[in-house]
């Protein structure tokens, strides 16, 4: 129930408005209230999920970016050993580091086949099929470096041979070279050969 009462000149002179409030005892609604309010409370909330939204597109892409690092990492090492096996694998005192990439995968010099790499794997920070390469002599492939310029997120905690990457300004920098005297190099695996049956069915 609304009681409306007006004392004296105490109070200015109801409108039509009030008298109609008054009679239908409705309590007026200020103009300015909840529509404004909640145009405020829409444009907050906005802001907060844009923020939000924000701060999870830098994790996302800091997260990709620590990946795609930990795969050069791997994939560089891969070649690294490659071309320390290759050398190694060379018949006689004067060893020779492969002429390409694909050597690695069969080495010609073999009459058989050897294999020191399973696969010519894409650099993942620029993922493409191509690599900077280092040679030495007779233009002889001593090692591999990825093509980007970007600044790498890791800039130390680096293990064994990748420790010279640390602070280094380019992905490029990172250059995974076969040194025989510092590089530790692990066999290959090779395919195994099937086992043939002998005339008396037994296999050899």
């Amino acid at each position: 129930m609304v009681v409306c009462m007006r004392i004296g000149n105490a109070l200015p002179r109801p409108t039509a408005s009030d008298v109609r409030h008054c009679a239908t005892g409705e309590l007026p609604t200020p103009a300015f209230a909840p529509r404004g309010f909640t145009y405020i409370g829409l444009l907050i909330m906005l802001v907060i999920i844009g923020v939000t939204l924000a701060s999870a597109g830098v994790v996302w892409h800091t997260a990709v970016q620590r990946d795609k690092e930990r795969e050069l990492l791997f994939a560089g090492d891969q070649f690294r050993q490659a071309i320390g096996r290759y050398y190694i694998a060379t018949d006689g005192p004067a060893k020779q580091y492969p002429l390409t990439l694909d050597d690695l995968l069969r080495d010609p010099r073999q009459p058989s086949t050897v294999r020191h790499l399973r696969k010519l794997y894409v650099d993942p920070i620029t993922g493409s099929a191509e690599w900077g390469l280092l040679k030495g002599r007779d233009d002889r492939i001593v090692g591999v470096f990825s093509l980007s310029e970007q600044r790498p997120l890791k800039q130390g905690n680096f293990r064994g041979a990748d420790q010279i990457f640390a602070e280094k300004e380019k992905y490029s920098d990172w250059q995974f070279i076969y040194q025989p005297k510092l590089t530790r190099v692990t066999p290959a695996k090779q395919p195994d050969t099937p086992t043939l049956p002998t005339s008396s069915g037994l296999t050899k």
